[in-house]
């Protein structure tokens, strides 16, 4: 068995008990619950919840995020894209892609018109770094400008503004916002208004830093969205730039081409 067959093995584990996607089938509807807010839809003792979710959480499917004293549930897609990636969309994806937007066109139809809530988007990555090097990458204006191409401008204490510049000569700023909490090295969380003329609510983005050994978990929630364009858009963005922190903190070195510039994988 390749190393690659046997790294899917927990997935495929997880996946097989009904009982585990129907926890996941929750998490898609409504992403990150707690343990109580689990129990309550599923009518299931809080033991059995646990032991189900600690075994999607040790497969990847599901994330937690520490919020005071409440741990939040996310649903992670990564492993199942991995298996779509391996074992489907190499076969038939032209027709797999045209029997999908068929079935989505009937569900929305058969919709009401409530109009439906835009999901808390949550992405995790591990780094070779320690957190003080992970907290000076996020918050130094020339290190952003390095592997975001744009610097993100702040003195980074709570109450204060921060700006996305661009570094082409223009000064143009595309995205602003104001610091909500700054724990260093560990917590930041800020206001990410790309719209600063529209009269919506800004989402607010969280960095979350927790050391182990020699590498740091990095999790970055966004929460919030206004759309689900802006969800699209983020799911495609997120990815690359932390991949180009992620390369500086380890090599030194940016990747050779912006991972942003690549199409997303869905296309």
């Amino acid at each position: 068995m390749s190393p690659e067959a046997s790294d899917m093995d927990p997935v495929f584990k997880a996946l097989a008990d009904p009982t585990r996607r129907l926890l996941l089938d929750r998490l898609r509807e409504h992403n990150g619950q707690t343990l109580r807010e689990l129990c309550e839809h599923l009518d299931m003792a809080r033991q059995s919840a646990t032991q189900h979710l600690d075994l999607l959480r040790r497969a990847g499917l599901v994330t937690v995020v520490r919020r005071g004293r409440e741990r939040l549930h996310y649903l992670n897609p990564m492993p199942i894209h991995e298996i779509e990636e391996r074992w489907i969309s190499g076969f038939d994806r032209p027709r797999l892609r045209a029997l999908s937007a068929i079935k989505n066109q009937a569900e929305e139809y058969a919709m009401t018109d409530a109009p439906a809530s835009v999901p808390t988007y949550v992405y995790v990555t591990y780094i070779r770094a320690n957190p003080e090097q992970v907290w000076h990458a996020l918050t130094d204006a020339d290190l952003t400008a390095r592997y975001w191409g744009h610097a993100n401008v702040s003195d980074w204490r709570p109450g204060s503004a921060w700006e996305h510049r661009r570094v082409d000569g223009s000064g143009a700023v595309d995205v602003v916002g104001k610091v909500i909490e700054a724990e260093p090295p560990t917590r930041l969380v800020i206001t990410f208004e790309d719209s600063p003329e529209s009269t919506r609510e800004p989402s607010v983005v969280t960095f979350l830093v927790e050391p182990h050994h020699d590498i740091v978990r990095l999790t970055v929630t966004h929460e919030n969205l206004a759309n689900m364009e802006m969800f699209g858009g983020i799911s495609h963005g997120w990815p690359a730039v932390l991949a180009n922190l992620k390369s500086l903190l380890e090599t030194g070195e940016v990747l050779p081409q912006a991972p942003w510039e690549m199409s997303p994988a869905h296309r």
